[in-house]
C-alpha cells in the first residue's frame, strides 16, 4: 500500500512539472500546432465527403483532388469578396474620414460642455493625433509581418490538410498508438470526434452565416456603407467564441454612428443587430450546441480563456472543438472519467464504464 501511495504521489508530481511544460511548448511553436491542430479539424470536416467519393469507385488521389478543389473554391470566393469590399472601402475613405472627424469632434464639443474641461481644443485635429505621421510606417511594417505571417500559416495549414486526406498522417493510428492501447476504443473515440467535430461545424457555420446575412441586411436596410464587407466580417468573427457576435455589433454600431444621424435610424439599427445577435448568438447556438455535445458553459469561458492566451485569436476559434477533442479522450479511461463529466453539461455520470485504463 506504501509502495502504492509513493507511486501515485510521484505520477502527480510529475504531472504538475509536466502540463505548465506542454503549454509552454505549444505557445513557442505555435508557428507550427496551429496549423497542424487547424488542418486536422479541417480534414475531418472532408472526410465524409472523401468516403462518399471512395464509394462511388474514385481512386483516392482523385477524392483529394476534388476536396482540395472544393477548399480553394470557397477560399477564392472569400478573397473576391474581401478585394470587393476593400475597393469601395478605399474610394470612400476620404469621405468617411471627414464625417468621422466631423462626428467624433461635436461629440467632444458635447464633453467639453457638460463637464466645463477643455478635453480637446476646438481646432486641434483628432483622428490625425491618434497616429501619428512618424509611426505609419511602423504600423505599415508590423500589417506587412502581420500579412506575411499569416499566408506562411495558411500554407502550412494547407499542406497539413493534403497530408491528413492522404493518411500520411493517420489520426486514428495516432489514437491507437499513443493513447488508446485498445484498437476498437481507438475507433469508438475516432468516430466520436468526427461525428461531434461535424456538428459543431455545421451549426458554427450555419448560425455564422445567418448572422452575417442579418448584419448585411441590416446595414442595407438602414443605409449603412459596405453591407458586405459588414456581412462578411459578422460572419467571420463569428467563429471567434462567445466574444465574436459582441464584437460584430460593436464594430458596425461604430461605424453607424459616423454614418447615420444620431436620431431613430441609428437606434433601430443597433437595435437589430443586437437583435440578431441575440437570436443566433445567444439563443440558437447553445440551444443547438446544447444538442449536438454537452459542454457546460463554464468549460467553455475557461477554455476560451486558455487557448486564447497561448494561441491568441486561432485558439479562441479553437477553443471548442479542443474542449470536444479532449472531453471525448476522458471519457476513453476511468480514471479521467470524472474530469469529462465535470467538463460535460449533464448530470449524470455514468455507473459502468466500459474499458477501464
Amino acid at each position: 500500500m506504501k509502495v502504492i501511495n509513493q507511486t501515485r504521489t510521484t505520477n502527480i508530481l510529475l504531472l504538475i512539472i509536466v502540463i505548465p511544460l506542454v503549454f509552454f511548448l505549444l505557445k513557442k511553436l505555435s508557428f507550427i500546432f496551429i496549423p497542424l491542430v487547424s488542418s486536422m479539424f479541417i480534414a475531418l470536416i472532408f472526410v465524409p465527403i472523401m468516403r462518399w467519393l471512395t464509394k462511388k469507385g474514385l481512386k483516392k488521389s482523385v477524392s483529394i483532388g476534388i476536396v482540395l478543389i472544393i477548399i480553394v473554391l470557397s477560399l477564392w470566393i472569400g478573397v473576391e469578396l474581401i478585394q470587393l469590399s476593400s475597393r469601395e472601402i478605399l474610394a470612400t475613405q476620404d469621405e468617411f474620414m471627414l464625417k468621422a472627424e466631423n462626428k467624433i469632434r461635436a461629440l467632444f464639443a458635447y464633453l467639453n460642455e457638460v463637464t466645463g474641461m477643455e478635453l480637446v481644443k476646438e481646432n486641434e485635429p483628432i483622428l490625425s493625433s491618434l497616429l501619428p505621421k512618424d509611426q505609419a510606417a511602423s504600423q505599415i511594417g508590423n500589417i506587412v509581418k502581420l500579412l506575411g505571417g499569416s499566408l506562411s500559416s495558411a500554407l502550412m495549414t494547407f499542406f497539413f490538410v493534403v497530408l491528413w486526406l492522404a493518411e500520411s498522417i493517420n489520426f486514428q493510428k495516432l489514437l491507437h498508438q499513443a493513447l488508446l492501447k485498445s484498437k476498437l476504443s481507438s475507433i469508438k473515440a475516432f468516430r466520436k470526434i468526427e461525428s461531434d467535430l461535424i456538428k459543431f461545424m455545421k451549426v458554427k457555420f450555419a448560425l455564422s452565416l445567418f448572422t452575417g446575412i442579418g448584419i448585411g441586411l441590416a446595414c442595407y436596410a438602414f443605409d449603412v456603407s459596405f453591407p458586405i464587407f459588414w456581412g462578411l466580417f459578422a460572419f467571420v468573427i463569428n467563429f471567434v467564441q462567445m466574444i465574436g457576435s459582441f464584437i460584430s455589433v460593436i464594430m458596425v454600431s461604430i461605424f453607424a454612428f459616423v454614418e447615420l444621424d444620431p436620431s431613430s435610424a441609428l437606434f433601430f439599427f443597433m437595435l437589430s443587430c443586437t437583435l440578431v445577435q441575440v437570436l443566433f448568438g445567444g439563443i440558437l447556438e447553445p440551444v443547438f450546441m446544447g444538442k449536438s455535445f454537452s459542454i457546460n458553459i463554464i468549460t467553455v469561458l475557461i477554455m476560451l480563456m486558455l487557448w486564447g492566451y497561448i494561441w491568441g485569436v486561432p485558439g479562441m476559434i479553437l477553443s471548442i472543438p479542443i474542449t470536444v477533442f479532449i472531453k471525448i479522450i476522458f471519457e476513453q479511461f476511468r480514471s479521467t472519467q470524472l474530469i469529462a463529466h465535470i467538463i460535460s453539461a449533464k448530470d449524470d455520470y455514468p455507473e459502468k464504464h466500459e474499458r477501464e485504463v
